[in-house]
């Protein structure tokens, strides 16, 4: 007899998100995470500088299941534009949600706001349990279940154990699954700044030599800003005092939205991808940061990881309506090769990309130029970039 029928460690977005599909539709489940559940944002609560963009058939899905409805509305900002230019050359680009008929892109949503909201929700549905703070210590994997020790000494049985634990995580390690680092050689500084004229709910970006600069729309009207470029040169802008910083920034992105009038909290987070070998072992499923990670160029992490959760749930439910064990290798492969196949050409994109603009020479600088504009021009083949941006492209929404 088991405690229950799927035990999920981590209980950030990825995580949380698979507990509400399962819990939802009646499946037993465990969450346990090493820190204690989050509250929802106090009113007036300063933003906190970890935001995610949330594509739009991800906040359907998240909208489906209750917990959407829960995040404030100061910690999310819907954006229906996205604007893209390169710094080494003539080459823009513009995406419009009303191309493709839809009300918005996406939403920049704050990290700690919408964690809080899934487990807001999950707090209403009894198939849910969570226990935070606690630490997997051990597992051992049987024929028919797994056997999970915590450090407290508790003993927990379960069909299928699942890794949302992070990129750095343990349950990945101690699987033996290995990974394929990516050093991007950067580090993001993140902050939200106030800016002169107001954002129109259009999310920005500028390539520079360096890496990708970033203006995200946010709610109360400032914009959250990821300026990814090389170690030292982030510690070196996180160091400046605050007027120098704004006067830098500004020039950096060329003033689009006028003069940067205030500047909060700033942070420096080291960036580097990922792709697991295997999302996939004997009751063990990989899902999140924990089976690949991205740089934060194309806004796409956080979908990804919630993308993984929605077909892992659907895989998971499925097998329990027709009487099959979800925790058998079998059972789990479907959820493998549709994810793979979805999130690797996206990695590949995305590194891709890293590279092209990150590039010097002047025949690259002009390709990607050229190729931005021509892009730009041709209609169809936006209205295709623009639906896989809501994440209409990604069969685990649909």
């Amino acid at each position: 007899m088991s405690d229950c029928e799927v035990l999920i460690v981590g209980a950030g977005i990825t995580g949380a998100t698979l507990a509400l599909a399962l819990a939802d539709a009646g499946v037993a489940v465990t969450m346990l995470d090493r820190e204690a559940a989050p509250s929802l944002p106090a009113p007036g609560q300063p933003l906190d500088v970890r935001v995610s963009a949330i594509h739009a058939a991800a906040v359907d899905l998240l909208e489906r299941l209750g917990a959407w409805p829960l995040v404030p509305a100061a910690c999310r900002a819907p954006f229906g534009h996205i604007q893209v230019w390169d710094a080494a050359s003539v080459g823009s680009i513009r995406f419009d949600s009303a191309e493709i008929g839809q009300p918005w892109l996406g939403s920049i949503t704050e990290n700690r706001a919408l964690v809080a909201a899934l487990h807001a929700r999950l707090a209403e549905l009894p198939a849910a349990r969570l226990l935070a703070p606690a630490v997997l210590d051990d597992w051992e994997v049987r024929a028919d279940r797994v056997i999970v020790r915590l450090g407290d000494g508790r003993e927990l049985t379960m069909r299928l154990l699942v890794g949302a634990d992070g990129a750095a995580s343990p349950l990945r390690l101690r699987a033996g699954i290995g990974a394929a680092a990516d050093d991007f050689g950067q580090c993001a500084l993140v902050g939200h700044v106030a800016t002169e004229r107001p954002h129109a709910h259009t999310a920005r970006q500028r390539f520079l030599p360096t890496g990708p600069l970033a203006f995200l729309p946010l709610a109360d009207g400032r914009c959250s800003i990821v300026w990814s470029t090389t170690p030292p040169e982030a510690q070196r802008l996180a160091a400046l005092p605050a007027g120098e910083f704004m006067l830098e920034l500004g020039q950096a992105f060329e003033h689009r939205l006028g003069q940067i009038t205030a500047i909060g909290e700033r942070a420096v987070i080291p960036l580097r991808g990922l792709e697991a070998a295997r999302y996939v072992g004997p009751r063990l499923a990989l899902i999140g940061d924990a089976a690949h990670v991205v740089h934060p160029m194309a806004g796409l992490g956080a979908n990804l990881g919630i993308g993984d959760a929605a077909a892992l749930a659907r895989l998971v439910i499925a097998a329990l309506h027709s009487g099959r064990d979800p925790g058998l290798i079998q059972t789990l492969r479907p959820y493998e090769r549709a994810r793979r196949s979805q999130n690797l050409p996206v990695v590949q994109a995305i590194v891709g990309l890293h590279r092209l603009f990150t590039a010097g020479a002047a025949p690259l600088r002009a390709l990607r130029g050229a190729g931005l504009l021509a892009v730009d021009r041709a209609a169809p083949i936006k209205r295709l970039l623009t639906t896989a941006a809501c994440g209409l492209a990604d069969g685990a929404f649909g």
